[in-house]
């Protein structure tokens, strides 16, 4: 009974993981600008893929220990790695969409060289 239970689990978890992948992808390509994209295959592709793996490894009762620690080490890096990849494109200049609005991020730089020019 209970491994029948935990088999439905693993299934509606797989299905949750491939319907935010399937969600993230098509925000990647639907989405209009560099920051939009990432945030939206940040999001939702990390849900997708931390409910597969973890589906995956209620299907397959060995692989619940590894899934586990694949599912907690993405859910420690993935957002990590695309805040630096967004610093980084925003530094670099990459532009925003024209409907962006307002940049707080420009206002917050702004600030701090303000503040620096005036010591």
């Amino acid at each position: 009974m209970l491994d029948a239970i935990l088999g439905w689990l693993g299934v509606v978890l797989v299905s949750i993981g491939v319907f935010f992948l399937f969600l993230g992808a098509l925000g990647i390509f639907r989405l209009p600008d560099l920051f939009n994209r990432l945030q939206a295959g940040t999001k939702s592709t990390t849900l997708g893929v931390v409910a597969t793996t973890l589906g995956v490894g209620l299907l397959a009762k060995g692989w619940l220990p590894f899934s586990v620690a694949i599912a907690i080490f993405l859910l420690m890096t993935n957002p990590i790695s695309s805040h630096s990849v967004a610093r980084a494109s925003y530094r670099a200049g990459v532009k925003l969409y024209p409907g962006t609005d307002p940049d707080e991020c420009a206002e917050r730089h702004l600030e701090i060289h303000e503040e620096g020019e005036d010591e």
